[in-house]
């Protein structure tokens, strides 16, 4: 270094600083002592505030004159030029490079210059704190602190000359690392910093920009990355099955996003991303849509995950999918029905509803897994759900057979028997069945069906469990609210105040008979049960109970009303059944034979206290019940041979006698005789649907009403389409039968017509 120059020789000043400012530039790898180094902050002082500078102008406003701000201009312009004096030759070094030989010495150049910038930066301080800070207050434009006029010097005069060289070599690397090859990731990691580097706020030069990043590496980036997996993604579909091009597609993604961590901005996450997805996936759609048939009908659960990750990334990429699987699912459904419809009359609940679970089970899981459970697979699979539960082959007949079917399963699980589940087995079976009757449109089928069976079991003591009764009670409220369950919860209260009334019953009946009346009188239970919440019917023929019972029942009778005045009761004798001990015959000679029998039974054994032989006839006149129900009841007895019909073979008719069969054996000390008979089931189910079709009229009838109440005036079409959304939940209304409801209800004077198709509401 040449010795200081004096304060007032501008000229030598500058001559001392550029030589300053080039050894730090050029040389800084060997280092500058303190002495030099505070020479050059001291020549930027004195040159700035030269005597020359001062005299020229004086001091006005307590600022230095125009000619220390001339001064200032002259040391900002004569850096300025050295620095493109110092980048052009730094051009030149760079001809002699290409590919990583470029980026070594690009990154290197770039390192030694940008640090060094900020040595220069600090020597020019006083510059930047007084000229510089002025001109930028003023709003002078390309005016910056040293520093960036560092970069702003490099962009113009060496990034914009071979930018498109140092991205060519950028991207020669990336593409040999996609193709497998190890590369030095830090060159490519520095070469991005720099350009992001190089992105300066015009309007604010303590701010950055990712401007020039964005133009000069995001944009080619992207676009080399297009052009090379469009380019690849056909060549390896063309050689490759669907399946193995998803796994490629899928193990490209995932590089790319590892790519971005490595050495890419995170700004590229996004765009990169896309793109990637764009020539990968949207261009391959119909490809990878059309193989989706294909992996449903394998049950390839692991590719079909596949298929929904990458097309849940595109625009629109699922809806096919979805379509398709509703179709699919519909399709398993119907066939999974067929396979049991093949004996109609003879199919078992349990083997209709274990098919519809099957197919249902089958999927959910594939949702689960494969689509992530998402939610509109979810919706998918409840509309073909739906479908096939409620429109089948077992279904051709009306909508109501599937509900009809539920119930009598649930039944089935909910009685008492030798096959009765474990209690959280039971429990399982219950979830299972909410999971069919959520698709079940005619939810009152259901209703009507479940009520009646849970009146049998809890008037016949049957139930497996009252936990489960009350689990299965809780599940149909929460599914369809208090009003749909309300009777079947009175049906247990009436069930437990009966418990309550037979043990008062009792002690009144040791009060009031002595001890040999209390001997000789039978055992009973009895059930009081409201007329409004059981869905239980009158005897449909007449009966002539046994006078052991007669005195029984009026016994109930006068205690009931000493407690209730004013009720009445009807004895409902075709659900009464009773224990009777049999004299005649023992058990392994040892133990009187117990039959469980009906009430009717009862009256028709007991005859036989009196004769060895009954005749039809007298059956007939001493029980006056009707053919329909006193030969189902004699037919049980002659089957388990406890009577014998004269002449053998006999018929329940005029003519035919019977004798007590004295040689009567069973492998049971107890034998059941009260046996339901399947015509009187038939009846029973067809009874329930007439019901049903009533209940449903005044069900369309109240809605109506109800609707028009709150409206006073409406137009026929809202009315009809108001009255499908009230009571769909309960089941899907015909428009026809609502019409009729309609004519039924101005019959009735509840509605008028009025002009323009509107009806309105007559209070």
């Amino acid at each position: 270094m040449p010795p200081a120059p004096s304060k007032d020789d501008v000229v030598g000043t500058w001559a001392y600083l550029e030589t300053g400012v080039n050894l730090i530039m050029s040389h800084l790898r060997e280092g500058v002592n303190m002495e030099t180094y505070m020479g050059i902050y001291t020549a930027v002082h004195n040159f700035c505030t030269s005597q020359k500078a001062v005299t020229a102008g004086g001091i006005i406003g307590g600022h230095t004159s125009r000619g220390a701000h001339l001064l200032g201009e002259d040391l900002y312009r004569n850096l300025k030029n050295y620095l493109k004096a110092h980048l052009a030759v730094i051009y030149e070094q760079s001809n002699s490079h290409t590919d990583e030989a470029l980026l070594s010495f690009y990154i290197r150049e770039w390192n030694r210059y940008t640090t060094a910038a900020k040595y220069v930066n600090h020597l020019f301080r006083y510059l930047n704190r007084h000229w510089v800070k002025r001109e930028v207050d003023e709003g002078k434009k390309d005016i910056y602190d040293v520093y960036t006029l560092h970069l702003v010097e490099w962009r113009e005069e060496l990034f914009m000359k071979i930018h498109s060289n140092v991205m060519s070599s950028v991207l020669k690397m990336v593409e040999k690392q996609r193709h497998g090859e190890t590369i030095e990731q830090a060159q490519v990691k520095s070469i991005v910093d720099s350009f992001v580097s190089l992105g300066l706020d015009e309007t604010d030069s303590t701010k950055s920009t990712l401007d020039v990043y964005r133009y000069y590496f995001e944009r080619p980036f992207l676009l080399a990355t297009n052009a090379f997996y469009e380019q690849e993604s056909k060549q390896f579909v063309a050689e490759n099955s669907v399946v193995e091009y998803m796994k490629k597609a899928e193990n490209r993604l995932e590089q790319e996003k590892e790519r971005v961590g490595m050495y890419l901005h995170p700004d590229i996450m996004n765009p990169l991303m896309k793109t990637c997805l764009e020539v990968l996936v949207t261009a391959h759609s119909v490809l990878l849509r059309d193989e989706f048939q294909v992996l449903l009908d394998n049950d390839r659960t692991e590719d079909l995950e596949r298929m929904y990750k990458l097309l849940a990334r595109i625009s629109g990429g699922l809806e096919p999918l979805r379509t398709k699987f509703e179709a699919h699912v519909r399709k398993a459904g119907l066939a999974a029905v067929d396979k049991v419809a093949a004996e109609e009359d003879a199919l078992e609940p349990k083997t209709y509803v274990d098919a519809l679970l099957e197919v249902h089970s089958q999927y959910q899981k594939l949702v689960d897994v494969a689509f992530a459970g998402e939610s509109e697979f979810v919706r998918s699979l409840d509309n073909a759900c739906k479908e096939f539960v409620n429109r089948n082959k077992i279904c051709k007949t009306g909508s109501t057979r599937s509900p009809e079917l539920l119930a009598k399963y649930t039944d089935v699980l909910l009685k008492k028997s030798a096959k009765s589940p474990e209690e959280s087995d039971l429990e399982n079976n219950l979830v299972q069945i909410m999971t069919i009757f959520k698709y079940i449109e005619d939810k009152d089928v259901f209703q009507k069906f479940y009520s009646r069976m849970l009146a049998k079991r809890l008037v016949h003591a049957s139930s497996a469990s009252d936990e489960a009764e009350t689990s299965m009670i809780g599940k149909l409220k929460e599914a369809c609210g208090f009003e749909y369950t309300n009777k079947l919860q009175r049906m247990f209260q009436d069930v437990q105040i009966s418990k309550d009334l037979n043990s008062n019953y009792k002690d009144w009946q040791a009060k009031v008979l002595d001890d040999d009346d209390l001997k000789k009188a039978v055992d009973p239970s009895y059930y009081v049960l409201g007329t409004g919440f059981w869905p239980l019917n009158p005897p449909n023929t007449a009966f002539i109970p046994p006078q052991d019972i007669v005195k029984t029942y009026e016994r109930f009778q006068k205690f009931y009303f000493e407690k209730h005045s004013g009720r009445k009761l009807t004895w409902l004798w075709q659900l009464c059944k009773g224990e009777m001990k049999v004299n005649y015959a023992l058990f392994n000679g040892k133990i009187p034979y117990t039959f469980q029998v009906s009430t009717y039974q009862m009256g028709i054994l007991l005859l036989f206290n009196d004769t060895d032989w009954v005749s039809y006839d007298d059956m007939e006149k001493a029980t006056a019940l009707t053919p329909e129900n006193l030969d189902p009841s004699v037919a049980v007895m002659v089957k388990a041979k406890v009577i014998l019909p004269e002449p053998e073979n006999g018929k329940p008719e005029h003519g035919t006698r019977y004798k007590l069969n004295y040689a009567f054996k069973n492998k049971k000390v107890k034998v059941n005789l009260n046996i339901a008979i399947k015509s009187e089931q038939k009846q029973e189910v067809e009874d329930t649907h007439k019901t049903i079709e009533e209940d449903r009229k005044w069900l369309m009838q109240s809605a109506i009403v109800r609707i028009m109440k709150s409206r006073k005036k409406m137009k026929h079409v809202q009315l009809v389409q108001e009255t499908i959304n009230q009571i769909k939940s309960r089941f899907t209304p015909k428009i026809p039968d609502i019409k009729k409801a309609i004519d039924k209800l101005i019959e009735k004077e509840y509605l008028e017509r009025l002009e323009s198709e509107e009806l309105g509401y007559l209070a």
